[in-house]
């Protein structure tokens, strides 16, 4: 059985009411992928905005594999260090990553946040060498819309997560690249300029799903 772990920010847990792009993307995967799959981690709640505190179970459909290493306010400084107990235990096949915003905002600028991508990495692959990824670029929020220095800096850790998984990719834990969300709308897909509402869901289930399809054959377009 495949195991696919999905690794996030607020954009991946997703918050009390939700489905999540995790649940678009179970969805696609179940009526297409063919074989087997379950998605793993060791979290399993919603963020509840009221008590701000990652505590809620208040899925929109709670029935689906809800397993992930996705919170709030967590980026690559804070996922390097937890990815190698989480895919030890959980035996991931596969990491689904979107991370990175959360870094450039409050913690760290491109170049550093780069080298606690090669942390993450080396640190997932100690855990068990076989394992594969894809990674998605940050997608830039409203605040990159209103501060260039900020969008620069997207721009720059973008290019170097690019080069990143170039140097890094090797043939028995390849690294995958997905392509940013085509015309991703941050005033129509997300309810607060960052956060995506149901139909940013749906596009960053699809840049998962059409990297996966592409590279390695998995499942088909995405058709949400």
């Amino acid at each position: 059985m495949l195991r696919l772990m999905p690794v996030g920010d607020s954009m991946t847990i997703g918050s009390a009411g939700e489905h999540t792009w995790r649940y678009r993307l179970w969805q696609h995967l179940r009526d297409t992928y063919g074989e087997p799959f379950v998605f793993v981690g060791p979290r399993e709640a919603l963020y509840d905005q009221a008590t701000q505190t990652p505590t809620s179970y208040a899925y929109a459909d709670p029935d689906f594999p809800r397993a992930h290493l996705a919170g709030w306010g967590e980026g690559w400084q804070h996922m390097a260090p937890l990815i190698g107990e989480a895919v030890r235990a959980s035996r991931a096949d596969v990491l689904l990553v979107s991370l990175g915003l959360i870094d450039l905002g409050f913690y760290t600028n491109a170049e550093q946040t780069a080298q606690n991508v090669v942390s993450f990495v080396a640190e997932a692959r100690r855990a068990r060498p076989r394992v594969q990824m894809v990674l998605l670029p940050v997608i830039p929020n409203v605040r990159a819309e209103n501060e260039p220095a900020f969008a620069d800096e997207v721009a720059r850790f973008n290019e170097l997560l690019a080069k990143a998984v170039a140097d890094l990719d090797e043939p028995r834990s390849p690294l995958l690249l997905a392509s940013p969300p085509p015309a991703y709308d941050i005033h129509a897909d997300t309810y607060d300029g960052t956060h995506p509402n149901a139909r940013g869901e749906h596009k960053i289930a699809a840049a998962f799903a059409d990297a996966m399809h592409g590279a390695w054959g998995w499942g088909g377009p995405y058709e949400g």
